[in-house]
């Protein structure tokens, strides 16, 4: 155990505290003062706070994957710019992940200095998921793009403001490099002004404690973070564990591509070798290196100590290991438009892995493990412009030892909203038909699979434009102990007609016409412990509330336990 000194806990406690609060309440400005639905409605956007050093001191609870992007853009601020050269009042924008760090191109990353005696003490940080940010396919995330080129505008690190101007025309020329320029205008502005008000609460903090106390309370807080993680590490049994998941294929038809994960533990050291994943894909669905670390970072928090702070000392105690041109590490332009499938399939690896080294009781089914998520484009007739519709859709949970899988819940790095049905068809000439549970989708089990989600959308115009970008149309989620697989996702077009048309996970640029339909079925989780086991009362329940059809609860848990859970749900039957 390590024997790392803390000057004052408590003053450390109240001061990360203070940290986090400071960066929930940027997180709450960009929210309610965005204009894009995707941020002010589905909160598709983070935010998080470093030292002048580049260290990560806390993120508020928002998207997982954005957190490697804003390390990567914070990094190449310093890597690019001497301290003395950077100004107060300029403010840095990014989103390239070759370039700036950065995880796709719609995730765009705006990094503020804070001054404070001429020096930088901190830097603000916030990232949102635009809409639309140019390329070929309306969304800028087709799972069919083969380069980086094909996604949209690239930006390096960039002063987007000097000394509390805005360059204009660098706005300008982003925003006109997308389908929506009013969206991209009203909300980068939003960003900018978000980390002015950070920096304005972050020296109001300085101000009251004093600059020595902020900067051994920092000490502190990565202190204690780094310790109490190395302490959980070195409580679990030295050896390697390895875990598999795969993807359905590689961004178009063919061959299952696997993700793999060995945890190495040795005493205090944690390291996640990823050798063994598959080779870099064709499509877009490459992992680069901020999404990979984001999504490491944050399985070992959810693993290990979901309590853990949020920053730097949560982070420097792991390695992490991937080869070089492999799906989890690809060389440029490789595109990665779609990482967030492969982002949480790795996930499933990590924790499949991880699970292993810690008691049975604590293992849990792997989880849908996926995205499920589409555009939709065309022209919006009142506001005379072009629209971009993005959503993400969840699935099921894995099932606990004690309990069933959560229903229709995003997982691992993807922590967004939906947009609600009044919002979707206020916003957009669309209509949604159906926003429902799957029934069948969760693993049987002693404990079942949280169940997936379905959401139907009614195109109202001509010439809209489709895309998704999906996985685990193929490969499902895996139960444990007994436990039975999940179903798997589909997306079909115009459903229940004679032109119904089952959907490639990456299909790209489909025009549809007014009154076609596009249906979305996401898979559920896996199950824990043979069904055989399943309670009766929650057998019944199932049958009762339709969560498991007749048939499938006979061919799961057997034809004379359905009869008795029948026999439950009705005394009067038979």
């Amino acid at each position: 155990m390590t024997n790392d000194h803390i000057a004052d806990p408590i003053q450390m406690e109240v001061f990360s505290n203070r940290l986090l609060a400071i960066a929930e309440d940027m997180g709450s400005i960009l929210i309610r003062s965005s204009f894009s639905s995707n941020i002010k409605e589905r909160r598709d956007c983070s935010t998080a706070l470093f030292d002048a050093r580049g260290r990560l001191i806390t993120q508020a609870d928002h998207i997982p994957i954005h957190l490697g992007a804003m390390i990567g853009a914070v990094e190449a601020i310093l890597a690019r710019y001497r301290p003395e050269d950077i100004r107060p009042g300029d403010a840095f924008i990014a989103n390239d992940p070759y370039l700036a760090g950065g995880s796709h191109l719609p995730d765009i990353s705006i990094i503020t200095p804070v001054h404070q005696d001429g020096e930088i003490r901190f830097f603000c940080g916030n990232i949102a998921h635009h809409a639309d940010v140019g390329g070929k396919t309306p969304g800028s995330t087709s799972g069919t793009s083969r380069s980086i080129f094909e996604e949209g505008i690239r930006l390096p690190i960039i002063r987007i403001a000097r000394e509390g101007q805005i360059d204009e025309d660098l706005l300008d020329l982003i925003a006109w490099n997308t389908r929506d320029p009013e969206e991209r205008l009203l909300d980068l502005r939003t960003q900018i002004g978000t980390n002015q008000r950070g920096g304005a609460m972050l020296l109001a903090l300085i101000e009251r404690m004093g600059w020595p106390s902020v900067a051994q309370s920092i000490e502190d807080i990565l202190t204690y973070t780094g310790r109490r993680l190395r302490n959980r590490i070195a409580a679990l049994p030295d050896g390697r564990y390895r875990f598999e998941r795969a993807m359905d294929d590689d961004g178009f038809p063919g061959e299952i591509v696997p993700i793999v994960c060995t945890a190495i533990i040795e005493g205090e050291t944690l390291s996640l070798d990823f050798d063994g994943s598959g080779p870099q894909a064709r499509g877009a669905i490459n992992l680069p290196d901020s999404a990979l670390k984001a999504s490491v970072y944050y399985c070992v928090k959810a693993v290990l100590d979901p309590g853990l702070m949020p920053n730097q000392g949560s982070i420097d105690p792991i390695r992490i290991s991937a080869p070089q041109g492999s799906i989890v590490n690809p060389r440029p332009p490789a595109a990665v438009a779609g990482r967030a499938v492969t982002s949480n399939r790795l996930c499933g690896a990590v924790f499949g892995a991880l699970y292993q080294a810690l008691p049975p009781e604590s293992r849990m089914a792997s989880c849908n493990d996926s995205t499920s998520a589409v555009s939709v484009s065309g022209w919006h007739p009142q506001r005379e412009a072009t629209y971009v519709y993005p959503e993400s859709m969840g699935g099921g949970a894995g099932a606990f030892s004690d309990r069933d899988g959560m229903d229709a819940v995003h997982v691992h790095t993807v922590n967004s909203t939906n947009l609600p049905a009044e919002a979707l068809e206020l916003e957009y000439p669309l209509l949604l038909d159906e926003y429902c549970l799957v029934p069948d989708s969760g693993g049987a089990g002693r404990f079942r699979g949280g169940l997936g989600m379905a959401r139907q959308l009614r195109i109202r115009a001509d010439d809209t434009i489709f895309s998704a970008r999906s996985d685990a149309h193929v490969v499902s989620a895996p139960g444990i102990d007994g436990g039975k697989p999940s179903g798997v996702t589909r997306i079909i077009r115009n459903p229940g007609t004679a032109n119904e048309e089952v959907l490639h996970s990456k299909a790209s640029g489909l025009v549809l016409r007014a009154g076609e339909v596009i249906r979305v079925e996401t898979l559920g989780g896996g199950g824990h412990g043979a069904p055989n086991k399943r309670s009766l009362a929650a057998l019944a329940r199932d049958l009762r509330e339709g969560k498991i059809s007749l048939g499938a609860a006979r061919r799961d848990y057997g034809v004379d336990r359905v009869a008795e859970a029948l026999a439950m749900r009705d005394p009067l039957a038979g």
